[in-house]
């Protein structure tokens, strides 16, 4: 029996983050005269956030265990006509799976800092601002209306951006900001383009009347063309997915976020702002099946940053780099499962990915630390004997990522494979290449780097710049690496055992159960790709054991095998296929000029579009005709008219008399 959800509670969710991210931020920074301590910021902020992740915890276990659900205005803000806007919570499978990932991912990373930025001077400032990212994107998940949606988009964006540029003192951050904050600014005006589309022909913000109406919207076109509204509106829509979620080619603000400190790289680019597209997404399911158009252009995207991002990551040294252009390429996957239709299995993706992206960011500061801020692969090295809890978490989130049988990620990544390969639609084919061919590339970058890292000779000692990385964190007195403080190593061991686990859990009950049913629409008879999906499972251990069997494995094993073989075995190989592929090794360090292209081509195009609109029309059209030009005609009437009025009697009586001659002649001429 369905049960209805309190409304405290869930606003206690909301809200609990902000007021420690509040406290933290006033009162413990010059702002309110730091009347809060160290201690005081992040015990407020961390409790805040521990408040909605228990929560949160609850709300899953009512939603899923006792079909509890919340669909309410919370507080109706304005109403213009018809159109209401308003505060309110939608809480059904998805947003309470989302609500849960985003809380304790961004617990994870609030333990963590303790450790990792004790010595910063923005301490509490960092404490404040994390806790108002979690506010805001739980403002997102929970929301049952497009308005509070794009609140929670925007803020995150705003918040993401004093995150990256955190350091603001440091030229290559403040750069990074910019740069995150303009290509979203690229995606989000797609996304208000679809907002505004949706808005006009509904008449409404709200999800479910949004969807309601679905069936009418898949009949009209745009006027003036002969396109389908509906598909219009998906990709309107899915640009600002783009934009978030970092899909090429507005892909390029992401590995320049690593800027940022290393905890924000776990929160922002793993479980929460990243995949806040592929939320959207799938909370749109009723609108995207209505257009096959929409879904190949979600698989083309898809399929390219699955694939072209992951080759990226084989040449990258610095190990935050690395994780990033993963995260890209997962991203990539996520996309991909959207296309096919599989939502569910895009969402049960991005709930593994949060959990074992989140370890890998986290292990790789936990690395930063115990090497004093070096943050080139090239220079570590044997770090498994000096750093065992971070080395154990890493194999953990490693063996994951690559889709190892039994860890979370394979039950994921295996079941988008599947997913896509059974797709109808013609973009699937590509993307099935993309996928598939990413299972090798991922393999390889992600043991090149634990390879490089925790095996083989101790390097560590050979670096001209160890003191000078442009990472912060923990700085040790001993030349040699050392393990980190407990505060950093738990958050580790706490998100390793849901990256081994929860794979195995839950994708019986979340992709073929009832979990996702009144949350996620797929049209079966059209799109396929989940029954037969569900028609070939036969139990997780059974999925993991055929597993072992598939190409997926053995692309896996083969990457790395060979990632072992060049950085192991025969260290001077890569450097011979370097020599001997020099052009191809060029274009990738150059990231496929994308950046080139934005600088030097786009940048300059969009200046000289914006000079020529202030020129010719703000000045010359608006300012020169319609502004100046007006009062140049009324003062050159005035003055006309002003000879006239000469205040002598003569000059009017002799007007009115050429006054009565003019019209007694034009009398006389009519008749």
């Amino acid at each position: 029996m369905s049960q209805t959800l309190s409304s405290s509670t869930l606003l206690v969710i909301a809200l609990a983050p902000l007021v420690g991210a509040v406290a933290a931020g006033v009162l413990g920074t010059k702002f309110g005269g730091n009347v809060m301590g160290r201690r005081m910021s992040h015990s407020l902020t961390i409790l805040g956030v521990f408040v909605s992740f228990v929560l949160s915890a609850l709300t899953l276990k009512s939603v899923a265990l006792d079909g509890a659900r919340f669909n309410e205005t919370i507080y109706t803000w304005m109403v213009v006509g018809d159109l209401k806007m308003e505060v309110g919570f939608l809480i059904d499978s998805l947003s309470a799976m989302m609500m849960v990932v985003v809380t304790f991912v961004s617990l994870m990373v609030h333990i963590y800092t303790i450790g990792y930025m004790e010595e910063d001077e923005g301490y509490n400032r960092f404490f404040a601002y994390i806790s108002l990212f979690t506010f805001s994107m739980l403002m997102l998940v929970m929301s049952n209306n497009m308005l509070q949606l794009f609140f929670g988009w925007e803020a995150v964006g705003l918040v993401s951006y004093l995150l990256i540029g955190f350091w603001f003192n440091k030229p290559t951050a403040i750069f990074a900001n910019m740069k995150a904050f303009l290509v979203n600014r690229v995606g989000d005006f797609g996304f208000i383009l679809g907002i505004g589309l949706l808005v006009a022909y509904t008449g409404t913000l709200n999800y479910s009347e949004t969807f309601a109406k679905s069936a009418e919207l898949a009949k009209l076109t745009l006027p003036g063309t002969d396109w389908m509204l509906v598909t219009v509106i998906c990709i309107c829509l899915f640009i600002g997915a783009m934009g978030k979620s970092a899909q090429f080619p507005l892909h390029v603000w992401l590995p320049d976020s690593m800027e940022g400190p290393t905890p924000i790289s776990a929160l922002i680019h793993a479980a929460t702002m990243v995949t806040a597209g592929i939320f959207m997404v799938a909370r749109m399911s009723p609108l995207f099946e209505l257009s096959d158009a929409a879904l190949n252009f979600i698989l083309i995207i898809g399929g390219i940053t699955a694939l072209f991002m992951g080759f990226l990551g084989i040449i990258q040294n610095d190990i935050k780099r690395v994780v990033a252009y993963s995260t890209l390429s997962q991203l990539g996957y996520m996309t991909v499962a959207l296309g096919a239709s599989a939502y569910s299995v895009a969402v049960f993706h991005l709930m593994t990915h949060a959990f074992f992206k989140a370890l890998l960011f986290l292990a790789a500061g936990s690395v930063i630390m115990g090497v004093h801020h070096n943050q080139d692969i090239r220079w570590m090295g044997g770090l498994r004997k000096y750093m065992p809890i971070t080395w154990i978490t890493s194999l953990v989130g490693s063996l994951a990522l690559i889709g190892t049988p039994l860890f979370s990620g394979f039950y994921s990544k295996d079941e988008i494979i599947m997913a896509v390969h059974a797709s109808h639609l013609p973009a699937a084919g590509f993307a099935y290449f993309a996928v598939l061919a990413g299972v090798f590339v991922t393999a390889f970058y992600s043991f090149r780097l634990y390879f490089l890292v925790f095996h083989g000779k101790e390097r560590f000692d050979q670096n001209p710049d160890a003191h000078h990385g442009h990472d912060h964190g923990h700085h040790g007195a001993d030349s040699k690496p050392h393990e980190s403080p407990w505060v950093v190593t738990l958050p580790l061991v706490l998100l390793a055992i849901p990256s081994l686990l929860i794979g195995f859990v839950t994708v019986g009950p979340m992709l073929f159960g009832e979990f996702f049913n009144d949350a996620i629409f797929v049209n079966a008879e059209l799109h396929h790709a989940m029954e037969m999906l569900r028609e070939e499972f036969h139990g997780p251990l059974q999925m993991a054991l055929h597993g072992l069997t598939s190409a997926p494995f053995w692309l896996a094993l083969a990457g790395v095998a060979s990632s072992y073989y060049m950085y192991m075995v025969n260290p001077a190989l890569p450097a011979a296929i370097k020599r001997r592929v020099e052009p191809l090794y060029t274009l990738l360090e150059n990231k496929y000029y994308m950046d080139w292209f934005n600088e030097k081509v786009l940048a300059p195009a969009a200046r000289g579009l914006g000079v020529a609109l202030w020129k010719v029309g703000d000045q010359g059209l608006i300012d020169g005709a319609v502004v100046n030009g007006s009062w140049r005609i009324v003062g050159w009437i005035s003055g006309v008219v002003r000879k006239v009025q000469t205040g002598y009697l003569y000059d009017y009586a002799l007007t009115m008399v050429l006054g009565v001659f003019v019209l007694m002649t034009y009398f006389v001429w009519l008749k």
